[in-house]
């Protein structure tokens, strides 16, 4: 993990300012961009928030389906299963 010596205050919401030199360094943009938040023991970690495929996680371009984000990879082979599983019961296609 890089230090960068920079202490931000937390407010009396909860808030934090992320400094704009790091968000300038990740590309965010106020009011579009989010951050997904962890904990791992004693750290909390922001990371920019990228939409992806529910199943595999790919970054590519995604349509959604319901409350999910599915590729077109993805929904190819829930189409092929769907196929698949048609022929093994035994209904014509």
């Amino acid at each position: 993990m890089k230090t960068t010596g920079i202490i931000r205050p937390v407010d009396k919401m909860g808030r934090v300012v992320i400094p704009k030199e790091i968000r300038n360094h990740l590309n965010v943009k106020n009011d579009i961009d989010s951050f997904e938040i962890f904990v791992e023991e004693d750290r909390i970690i922001l990371k920019k928030y990228q939409p992806t495929c529910f199943f595999c996680e790919s970054l590519a371009e995604c349509v959604q389906f319901g409350d999910y984000l599915v590729c077109e990879s993805c929904i190819e082979k829930l189409k092929a299963l769907k196929e698949e599983q048609k022929i093994n019961r035994g209904e014509s296609i």
